[in-house]
C-alpha cells in the first residue's frame, strides 16, 4: 500500500497537468485559456501624445549611433534611444500617463522611414505598470502612419492591435516632435 500511494499521486498530478492542454506535439502544447484565467477579450482605445525631445538640458531622446554615410538625406543607419513622456493632451504640461521607452532607427535609404521598437509603459490608474509593445515601420512624413501592437504585459498580456501616429508638431531645427498616438488594442 505504501508503494501504491506515491505512484497513484504522481499519475493524478500528471493527468491534472495535461488535462489543461488540447494538443501536444512534443515541443509545443495548446493550453486552455482558462488555465491563465483569461477572460473575454475586449477592444480598448487610447489617445496619447508622445513628446520626442532632443533639445534642451533634459532631452528624452538621444542619438546613440550616427548615420555612417554623411551624404544620406535620410540618415540611414542612425539610431536613437527614447524615454519619451506620454501625456493626455498635446502640451507637454498636460497630465503624464506614461512613457514611451525603446529606440528607433532610420531603416530606409531612399525615404524617411523609421523602424520603431518601443513600449508604452503606463504609470496611471488601473493600467499602472502595464505595457503595450509596438514594433513597426514609421514613414515619418506621411500624414498618418500605422504600426502593429505585438504584445504587452500586465493588463495587456497577449495584446494585439495597431497604433495610428499623426504628427501634431515638429521643429525641424531641434528635431523635437509631438505625435498623437491612437492605440487600438485587443486584450483580456
Amino acid at each position: 500500500m505504501a508503494r501504491v500511494f506515491p505512484l497513484l499521486a504522481s499519475q493524478i498530478i500528471i493527468f491534472f497537468l495535461f488535462s489543461f492542454s488540447n494538443q501536444s506535439y512534443g515541443y509545443a502544447t495548446t493550453l486552455d485559456k482558462n488555465f491563465f484565467r483569461l477572460k473575454e477579450e475586449k477592444l480598448s482605445h487610447f489617445r496619447l501624445y508622445w513628446h520626442d525631445i532632443y533639445s534642451g538640458s533634459n532631452p528624452t531622446a538621444v542619438a546613440v549611433v550616427a548615420a555612417p554615410q554623411k551624404n544620406s538625406s535620410t540618415l540611414f543607419g542612425a539610431i536613437s534611444m527614447i524615454d519619451d513622456p506620454l501625456t493626455e493632451g498635446p502640451e507637454l504640461s498636460s497630465k503624464l500617463v506614461g512613457k514611451a521607452q525603446g529606440f528607433y532607427a532610420s531603416a530606409a535609404r531612399d525615404e524617411n522611414g523609421l523602424m520603431m521598437v518601443m513600449n508604452f509603459a503606463f504609470m496611471e490608474g488601473k493600467y499602472n505598470g502595464s505595457t503595450i509593445s509596438v514594433l513597426g515601420r514609421n514613414k515619418v512624413f506621411s500624414p498618418m502612419r500605422e504600426m502593429p501592437v505585438i504584445g504587452g504585459s500586465g493588463l495587456f498580456r497577449f495584446a494585439r492591435g495597431y497604433v495610428e501616429a499623426r504628427t501634431h508638431k515638429f521643429d525641424a531645427t531641434t528635431g523635437d516632435a509631438t505625435v498623437e498616438y491612437n492605440i487600438y488594442v485587443l486584450h483580456y
